[in-house]
């Protein structure tokens, strides 16, 4: 199993708008495009003083290691679900359907001064024999990139900036 842990800022903000970006389907939308995902879906449900977050995108394989494309094919999909009980945490669960991996763990929302920090703690496990933790590796990078992607599109998003 591998551990990411990952640290997002997010400058002159509040918690409060930063939770309101991330349950815009919209801005959801916006991180697909930028990402180049081949195939994009979302689903956002008001739950109490929370919500519920479903993504599905599909990822070339284009720019993965030869041995990794050989066991997802020309796409690799994501389902990622979100749970969260307030606008400041989240479970978060991540599935590759048909394959053998996933990652569990949690995102937590806090103020910090005049900024918001977003701290993504996963844990990655691929259940593949022998290659399982080239694998995972391989995933956390993914990931740590995809974090980095949303971020980049949230800052700009919340300033007003935002253009594809």
């Amino acid at each position: 199993m591998k551990r990411v842990s990952h640290t997002l800022t997010y400058p002159g903000t509040t918690v409060d708008d930063v939770y309101a970006m991330l349950a815009d389907p919209a801005y959801r939308k916006a991180v697909g495009d930028y990402q180049r995902v081949a195939d994009f879906s979302v689903d956002i449900t008001p739950n109490g003083s929370g919500m519920r977050v479903r993504l599905e995108q599909a990822h070339g394989t284009d720019r993965i290691p030869s041995f990794a494309q050989k066991m997802v094919g020309n796409e690799i999909r994501f389902v990622q679900e979100e749970s969260w009980s307030s606008p400041s945490g989240a479970d978060v669960h991540v599935a590759i359907p048909g394959k053998p991996g996933e990652m569990t763990g949690s995102t937590h929302l806090t103020q910090s001064g005049a900024d918001v920090v977003q701290q993504i703690d996963l844990a990655v496990k691929v259940g593949v024999p022998l290659i399982g933790g080239k694998l995972e590796d391989l995933v956390a990078g993914f990931v740590t990139k995809s974090f980095d992607a949303e971020n980049k599109v949230g800052v700009k998003w919340l300033r007003g900036e935002w253009r594809i």
